[in-house]
C-alpha cells in the first residue's frame, strides 16, 4: 500500500475520528493535516471546548504521518499544551510533520491552528512495529 493511500485507510477504520467530523486535508509521506469544527458537544462546563478535542486532532494527525511510512506505527508518549480557548464553530487543523524517524521510533511535532493561529502543541513518539499496512 503507497504511503498516501494509509491515512484514508485509517480513517475510514476509525469510528471516533468519524464522530469527530474528522477530514483530511493534505498527506504526504510523514505528514498528515486534518481539520474539524468544534460543534456544540463538544464544548465543557466553561462553554468553550474540550481540551480532549483539539487532543484528539492532533493525535489523529500524528497517528497518520508516522503510519504513513508503511508499518504500523503506536504512539507511546505523547503530551499537548494548550495555548487558546476554543469556541463551538471555530475550524482547526492539525499538521503533524516527522521530526525524526529511525528504525524503532519515531518523533513528531503537530501544531494545532485555528486559521494561521497556533491554539496548541502536541508532541508524540511512535513505535514502529514491523507489521506493513496491506492493501486488505
Amino acid at each position: 500500500m503507497k504511503g498516501e493511500e494509509i491515512p484514508h485507510k485509517m480513517l475510514s477504520q476509525d469510528a471516533y475520528s468519524s464522530w469527530l467530523g474528522i477530514e483530511i486535508l493534505q498527506n504526504a509521506i510523514g505528514r498528515c493535516k486534518v481539520g474539524l469544527t468544534i460543534r456544540k458537544d463538544m464544548l465543557n462546563s466553561m462553554n468553550k471546548a474540550h481540551g480532549g478535542i483539539s487532543y484528539a486532532l492532533a493525535d489523529t494527525a500524528f497517528g497518520f504521518a508516522a503510519n504513513s511510512h508503511g508499518r504500523y506505527a503506536v504512539s507511546i508518549e505523547t503530551s499537548i499544551n494548550h495555548i487558546e480557548a476554543l469556541e463551538e464553530g471555530d475550524y482547526i487543523t492539525a499538521e503533524s510533520v516527522i521530526e525524526k524517524v529511525n528504525n524503532k521510533l519515531g518523533f513528531n511535532i503537530v501544531e494545532v491552528k485555528r486559521g494561521e493561529e497556533l491554539v496548541a502543541l502536541f508532541k508524540g513518539v511512535v513505535y514502529r512495529t514491523q507489521k506493513q499496512w496491506k492493501n486488505n
